[in-house]
């Protein structure tokens, strides 16, 4: 079995375009993670004829809604109608469990007072280290984004394969190393005309294009103002259902 990619979200906050937000499903031999569980990711997953109790790992790239604001409905129906049996892990930056309990309890209050049956275990990933995360190894770099988000980039591998995203930032000095040899690397491109703060855009990747170094470039969470001219830049662009074979 190979390595598989599918972008089951692949839009920006707002759902410019009709897209799902962020959610990346890796799938290697024995384990299935996630890269960001946006609010729309139980939709986008059902839309896709995937089970989500058949996922391993959700690996948080920050703490906005776009991102991880999925978790409160997959926690909760994992724990009434899916009755889920499987270990789950939550990887994330710092602060991880007590913002992901916050958002619970917010879009779900009462919530707290559950239990789940399956094993619910908590990673929080230093940034620059190396995280094992089963057979994943996760190395999170320092993003730029909004700062209460503890915003990071990811690059991770399971089975010889190296997946890599900027997240949610703008150009760092880190982003060549994140890219660097990686198999695939995700890349934001927000916006495509002008620079936005705390992201990614277009005029960035011409800028630094021979800095980016990975076998595969993929683009996404482009808003309303990118999605008219995702046909005219000469890089691969994502797509909801979109399925990458590494």
């Amino acid at each position: 079995m190979s390595v598989t990619v599918t972008f089951v979200g692949s839009g920006d906050a707002f759902g410019a375009g009709g897209r799902f937000q962020t959610c990346f499903m890796v799938d290697a031999p024995g384990f299935r993670y996630v890269i960001d569980f946006g609010a729309t990711s139980m939709v986008a997953l059902q839309k896709l004829g995937i089970d989500h109790t058949t996922i391993d790992a959700v690996v948080l790239t920050h703490i906005h809604g776009d991102h991880c604001g999925g978790l409160p409905f997959l926690l909760m129906d994992s724990m009434l109608g899916a009755k889920r049996t499987k270990p789950l892990i939550i990887a994330g930056p710092r602060d991880t469990q007590v913002r992901i309990g916050e958002i619970c309890e917010a879009l779900m209050p009462g919530m707290h007072v559950m239990s789940p049956k399956f094993h619910l275990s908590y990673v929080e990933m230093p940034v620059m280290e190396d995280s094992k995360i089963g057979p994943l190894t996760v190395t999170p770099y320092p993003a730029a984004h909004t700062g209460e988000t503890n915003p990071t980039s990811l690059r991770t591998e399971i089975d010889g394969k190296v997946v890599s995203y900027t997240g949610d930032s703008a150009w760092t000095k880190h982003m060549p190393s994140v890219a660097r040899d990686a198999d695939l690397f995700i890349c934001e491109c927000y916006f495509y005309g002008k620079p936005i703060k705390f992201h990614m855009n277009y005029p960035d990747i011409v800028e630094h294009r021979d800095d980016l170094t990975p076998k595969r470039m993929i683009l996404t969470h482009f808003s309303r103002e990118m999605i008219p001219h995702k046909d005219e830049v000469p890089e691969e662009t994502a797509h909801d259902g979109l399925v990458v074979n590494l």
